[in-house]
């Protein structure tokens, strides 16, 4: 029998199987002592610092939902604790499309990409990795307002409508972040790609939903600030798990910007640090920014611009009648009249539902080939037809049996003999049922069926248009192919070799054998790894713990010369040096 992906819950459970194709297992003995030590470096330096910094929730978070900063998190753990908040994580290949993200979110799922960025990119990588995602998701969702708000985000930006250009973006965003984390990726490649998402950003057009609420999302929960303007304090999980980047936002060289909705229509770069940080005055203020923005979506005013947003979209969408009813498949065509849609239609496996469950007999399985239908009133009769009682549709010889034509606002007629009519749960007429059923706009037929039976929407607007389909259950949209998000090559002797030498360091610190020579260690690292400066520092606070100053001194002298060398390394160095006589100071005292 096949090992589950991933050990299961509650909250787990619940999730429906389009979500489930995205969850891969974490395999935590894939991490290497150095993927430990990048891990307890940033951790140990985050503390520090954000301790400070960050929003109180931040400190009381991490001891909450079992993150230590000594070691990755095993998300088995890590679930064990998240479900006394109700919440849980699961792993997740690198980046995955905008809406699944929201979507876990609202399930109460953290989605942590599992794999480490690479000690090369320590203070900041654009690939979701498990220090941004862990260290820095998941202590803030321990503040419940703040997680309610991540719920509702979720629950919101899953209906968002995307463009065709946005999903093109996406796929170079997670091509980039997966060369970039690859060994051996050669620069200009890289450059390639990052030129290639600049042209992207800069031929956008009109912003989608999704775009516009990915912005949201990006300004608050990967980059908000909390508090007053001139004394913010951090709980964007991008700055929670960028040690450069906390700290360079804190200066006077970032603009800080009260939070409104103006941030939806703000662009970010994700290859560069921010110029511009907004700060809400609470997490409260984020729910209401929230709300107003969900009222300029096509989820919540339906018409004409929604039915256009999902044509433009080219992707699986569903549209909500007046009468509750509700169409999923791909629109490709809408014919208006007065600035509101009054036919409708869609190409390939269509759907219909009412209250999110499909209608029986409703299916893909019936609607192969598209679905069009008239909507709108009735023309010259102000009684619309899902108002109609029964002695209406009398009146108008709308009942089953009778051959009727029916003429609509916007030159729209539907002729045929009527089979029967399906009601809603309020007893008002959704479907109507034809046989021999012609569907003209002004002299152009649109619909003729002479076999099949055709059934036509009631509904007088749309007052509803949303990504993705009613009832998820109708669509196969299990569709996702698991790939390794980063290129691993086969790992030379020599990189082997060094693995041994961190786990080694990391034994002794950690009382498993204490009888290794931290000295020989050294003397092999300075010899066959010159360049390698983070276990030099781990070295270094074992000599420092048990007073080898002439073994600290020689590490100095080393990381010093590498300093000269390597420009580049001196803050991550020093920082690193400091930290441990901090320490040390601190427990003398």
């Amino acid at each position: 029998m096949d090992k589950p992906l991933y050990e299961s819950n509650p909250i787990l459970d619940k999730l429906p199987k389009h979500l489930k194709q995205f969850i891969k297992p974490q395999n935590y003995e894939d991490y290497s002592a150095i993927d430990q030590a990048v891990w307890r470096y940033v951790m140990r330096k985050n503390f520090d610092y954000l301790s400070k910094v960050a929003h109180k929730s931040y400190v009381e978070g991490l001891q909450k939902t079992g993150i230590s900063i000594d070691q990755i998190p095993n998300m088995y753990g890590m679930n064990r604790i998240l479900k006394e908040i109700g919440w849980a994580a699961v792993a997740v290949d690198g980046f995955i499309p905008p809406a699944a993200f929201m979507e876990f979110q609202a399930y109460n799922v953290l989605v942590i990409a599992s794999d480490i960025r690479k000690l090369e990119n320590i203070e900041y990588t654009p690939a979701p990795d498990i220090i941004h995602e862990g260290a820095g998701h998941a202590p803030i969702i321990a503040n419940p307002e703040y997680a309610e708000y991540l719920r509702r985000f979720g629950e919101i930006g899953c209906k968002a409508i995307s463009s065709a250009k946005d999903y093109e973006l996406y796929e170079a965003v997670r091509h980039l972040s997966i060369i970039k984390e690859a060994e051996g990726t050669p620069i200009h490649e890289i450059e390639e790609a990052e030129k290639h998402i600049e042209n992207l950003q800069s031929n956008m057009g009109e912003p989608s939903e999704m775009a516009l609420i990915r912005n949201l999302h990006w300004w608050t929960v990967e980059y908000g600030l909390i508090g007053s303007v001139n004394n913010p304090k951090i709980y964007g999980a991008g700055l929670l798990s960028s040690i450069g980047e906390s700290a360079w936002c804190m200066t006077d060289q970032v603009k800080k910007i009260p939070y409104g909705i103006e941030a939806a229509t703000t662009e970010f770069d994700i290859t560069k640090p921010q110029p511009q940080l907004f700060v809400t005055p609470d997490f409260a203020h984020l729910s209401q920014v929230l709300e107003d923005f969900a009222n300029t979506m096509a989820q919540r005013k339906g018409g004409l611009s929604g039915v256009q947003k999902l044509i433009d979209s080219k992707e699986l969408g569903t549209i909500e009648l007046s009468t509750g009813l509700q169409i999923s498949g791909n629109f490709n065509k809408v014919i208006e009249h007065n600035d509101s849609p009054v036919y409708i239609q869609t190409m390939g496996p269509t759907a219909l539902a009412y209250h999110e469950k499909e209608l029986i007999g409703h299916g893909i399985e019936k609607h192969t080939q598209g679905f069009g239908t008239p909507i709108g009133k009735l023309k010259g009769i102000n009684l619309a037809i899902e108002d109609m009682g029964p002695r209406d549709l009398k009146a108008y010889n709308i009942f089953e049996g009778e051959h009727i034509t029916l003429e609509f606002e916007g030159d729209i007629k539907l002729s045929g003999k009527i089979i029967t009519g399906t009601r809603n749960f309020q007893g008002k007429i959704v479907l109507i049922t034809f046989e021999n059923c012609l569907v003209t706009h002004k002299q152009e037929v649109i619909f003729e069926s002479k076999q099949d039976t055709y059934s036509m929407a009631v509904g007088e607007s749309v007052i509803s248009a949303f990504h993705g389909p009613a009832d998820v259950s109708s669509f196969d949209l299990v569709t996702h192919k698991i790939s390794n998000t980063t290129i691993k090559k086969p790992k030379s002797k020599k990189r082997l070799r060094l693995e041994t030498l961190y786990q080694r360091i990391r034994d002794h610190r950690d009382n498993v054998d204490t009888t290794i020579s931290r000295a020989k260690v050294f003397e092999e690292l300075k010899t066959n790894y010159p360049n390698d400066w983070l276990l030099s520092v781990e070295i270094y606070e074992l000599a420092k713990k048990s007073n080898r100053q002439e073994l600290a001194e020689a590490i100095i002298a080393h990381l010093n010369q590498m300093k000269l060398s390597q420009p580049k390394l001196g803050q991550l160095i020093d920082d690193g040096l400091e930290l441990v006589d901090k320490e040390m100071a601190d427990k003398t005292h």
